[in-house]
């Protein structure tokens, strides 16, 4: 037995091996136009293969390209399409530097460092009394989320101006949120989600209680 391990590597794994020594038959044609019309016939069957691919607008020539590419470069036919240039092809991709930054409270996240920001600079008034308070219910929100079940508005307040730089406080009259009900919320949003299906693609259905067995039908004794 031949194990694909053992087996040449496919430039294009996802065209199976069989289309593969289609590509390398048709290559020992020493007439052009017959392999150029075999090439034609191999490219339909690609085309079969991926049939959600077919309204793209560069459906025909991505196949040709894949042709070109199963055949090594080597495969002489009359191509719609110019042959693909290697050097592109098989160029890598420029690195992508990531943004490395420091979050100072990794269970709120960095976008409400920026919206802190934001406030920071935001014209005094009742506009910006409101908008504090919302990002420190917020605050509250995420640490309930992310760490224990309970936690004291304080907390809250000096993380709000360890994060703002000491800019940005609550009115003396504000209160947050409960916590009863910032969890009573968060249980509420994890219980609503569907349950699973017992197996993948298929639902789950729940017997009818009025469904009555037929009495004429009588169970047969199961063979041993």
């Amino acid at each position: 037995m031949e194990y694909n391990s053992q087996r040449a590597k496919l430039p294009v794994p996802e065209y199976g091996r069989n289309l593969q020594k289609m590509v390398e038959f048709i290559k020992t044609f020493e007439n052009r136009e017959k392999r150029t019309q075999l090439a034609y016939q191999i490219v339909d069957i690609m085309a079969e293969m991926h049939t959600l691919s077919k309204e793209t607008a560069d459906f025909r020539h991505k196949l040709w390209d894949h042709l070109h590419i199963m055949s090594s470069f080597n495969l002489d036919v009359d191509s719609p399409f110019p042959v693909p240039d290697t050097e592109i092809l098989y160029k890598k991709p420029n690195r992508l530097d990531y943004p490395r930054k420091d979050i100072k409270f990794h269970h709120y996240g960095k976008n409400i460092e920026l919206i802190i920001n934001y406030a920071k600079d935001y014209e005094e008034g009742p506009e910006k009394d409101l908008l504090v308070k919302t990002i420190a219910n917020h605050l509250k929100k995420s640490y309930l989320t992310w760490n224990r079940d309970s936690v004291n508005d304080e907390l809250i307040t000096d993380h709000l101006a360890e994060l703002s730089d000491n800019k940005l406080e609550l009115a003396e009259d504000e209160q947050l949120n409960k916590t009863t009900e910032i969890l009573a919320r968060n249980a509420k949003h994890k219980t609503s989600k569907p349950a699973p299906n017992n197996r993948p693609g298929q639902s789950y259905s729940r017997p009818n209680p009025n469904f009555q067995r037929n009495p004429h039908q009588q169970n047969k004794p199961r063979r041993k």
